[in-house]
């Protein structure tokens, strides 16, 4: 099993960057896909969550209108469009698995699988 994220990398603030996640090892199609995020000095958060189908998502609000979660289940692939980034969103980005169906701020409460991050640093 394993989870990679990648797209990372170093944006002015108001820019844009797109994460991957590519699984490989276990069926995407039953798995809730979580993004989270720890900054420097900070405890890991949740930012977003996308359920199986794709027909339900979550944002924590700090990033609600300027994030995007997809999936593209035959590409076993999971991406987060990052717009108007801020400084504030530097941080490491993983991305999880949970098993079965979730949606809403209780999705990032189970994780079944971890990846590695990638690194998200917004100069100011």
């Amino acid at each position: 099993v394993q989870l990679q994220a990648s797209g990372g990398g170093l944006v002015q603030a108001g820019g844009s960057l797109r994460l991957s996640c590519e699984v490989s090892g276990f069926t995407l199609d039953y798995y809730t896909i979580q993004w989270f995020r720890q900054a420097p000095g900070k405890e890991r958060e949740g930012v977003s969550c996308i359920n199986n189908s794709g027909g339900r998502t979550h944002y924590v609000d700090s990033v609600k209108g300027r994030f995007t979660i997809s999936r593209d289940n035959a590409k076993s692939r999971v991406y987060l469009q990052m717009n108007s980034l801020k400084s504030e969103d530097t941080a490491v980005y993983y991305c999880a698995a949970r098993r079965g169906s979730s949606g809403g701020d209780s999705c990032y409460v189970r994780v079944n699988y971890w990846g590695k991050g990638t690194l998200v640093t917004v100069s100011s």
